[in-house]
């Protein structure tokens, strides 16, 4: 392709996203293919989107590989590979972000789910969040409990006590997320809600609700009744 057909491509796929104001109408290798013109000045970015997702077979493989592997099994440089790895914790800042704007009331799982979802945005090992809520189930902070292996986190009663007291808490909503699919809670997802809501309460502080964060089937218990847990 020569340097102004090239040129004048680029220059159409960036009209045809301003136009739309959205992504909603391209392809994986579409996305793909925009993003790296801003690190790839020269190059037919379209094959190389193609060569990128035909090695990890999705944009969200791609994405949450790391910069390393990206670099050793597609032959690119760093400043590309850091830019494909960086997009999904580039999203999960700016969704973070926007949460911390005001403090709203959440007193449902659906309101909670969505806080739970941006924070766990694309993280692909299992990772532990409490929301903590003043006495009017306000937001006060969004606190990051553990970030484990893939299967299995680590929670530290000391740390959970501690932060919900620290942010003076008077509920608190736990979440994780389950990066294998399965949305169903574990035997030690049932006994480490069990555990933080017996602690908790020691201190006057409820846990309202327990939720599983699983692509677009999150799991609550307060829904499933399970542990006792309600929004009263």
């Amino acid at each position: 392709m020569s340097k102004n057909l090239h040129a004048n491509h680029r220059k159409r796929v960036r009209a045809r996203f301003i136009k739309d104001g959205n992504l909603d109408s391209f392809e994986e290798h579409q996305v793909l293919e925009l993003l790296l013109f801003y690190c790839v000045p020269r190059r037919d970015t379209n094959e190389l989107a193609h060569k990128l997702l035909n090695e990890y077979g999705s944009l969200y493989t791609l994405m949450n590989a790391k910069p390393e592997d990206i670099m050793k099994r597609c032959k690119v440089s760093e400043t590309t590979a850091v830019l494909i790895s960086m997009v999904p914790h580039l999203t999960r800042k700016f969704l973070s972000s926007g949460l911390h704007n005001d403090k709203p009331t959440i007193n449902s799982f659906n309101i909670a789910s969505s806080y739970f979802e941006a924070v766990l945005l694309g993280k692909p090992l299992e990772s532990f969040y409490m929301l903590c809520l003043d006495l009017n189930k306000r937001l006060r902070k969004i606190v990051q409990i553990s970030d484990g292996v893939i299967n299995n986190t680590h929670i530290y009663m000391e740390k959970v006590v501690g932060d919900a007291l620290l942010h003076n808490s008077s509920f608190v909503i736990i979440g994780h997320n389950h990066p294998n699919g399965n949305n169903r809670p574990s035997n030690a997802d049932v006994e480490v809600t069990i555990k933080i809501s017996n602690a908790l309460s020691h201190v006057g502080i409820k846990v309202l609700d327990h939720i599983i964060v699983c692509g677009d089937n999150n799991f609550s218990f307060a829904k499933k009744g399970l542990c006792n847990l309600d929004y009263q």
